[in-house]
């Protein structure tokens, strides 16, 4: 993890738990000329509004400016995480178990890297989905340090 990122998650955690409200991550990204502190924030049950996120934002703001830690100029930005959520806490894996997941692991399981399908159980060791191939339902399990990126999905393929 960055020393941007750290520090900033020092910052605004304590903000963000003031207000009852869940800091779910924090990116520092380079894009064109610019750079983009990006902090995503989120409510218990999901409904994150954009008064909370100008709250925040004011918020945090006041703080970065008294510490500076960063030095290069940059834009916040404080918004919701949206529907593909990253899944980085166990609270989170453990909230999403029955939900459409996408996940990416470092090396490849049953010759697949990329895993789309509804989670079904999260433990210590790893996790546990139903992933659809073509026709066919397969159990897939993905050990917890294998994993390389987790967040939430859309199911298209849903039948409505």
């Amino acid at each position: 993890m960055s020393k941007v990122i750290s520090a900033v998650e020092q910052l605004a955690t304590p903000i963000v738990e003031g207000l009852n409200l869940e800091l779910v991550e924090v990116e520092f990204v380079k894009e064109g000329r610019d750079w983009f502190l990006r902090v995503y924030i989120d409510t218990p049950e999901g409904s994150i509004d954009i008064e909370q996120c100008a709250q925040v934002s004011e918020l945090l703001s006041l703080k970065l400016d008294e510490s500076d830690p960063i030095e290069q100029n940059y834009f916040l930005e404080v918004s919701s995480p949206g529907a593909e959520r990253p899944l980085k806490k166990e609270a989170d894996f453990e909230k999403a178990i029955g939900q459409f997941v996408h996940i990416k692991s470092y090396e490849a399981i049953n010759g697949m890297k990329v895993f789309e399908g509804y989670l079904r159980s999260y433990t210590d060791a790893g996790v546990e989905l139903d992933v659809k191939i073509k026709t066919r339902k397969i159990k897939v399990v993905i050990d917890k340090d294998k994993i390389a990126l987790a967040r939430l999905a859309i199911d298209f393929s849903a039948e409505s």
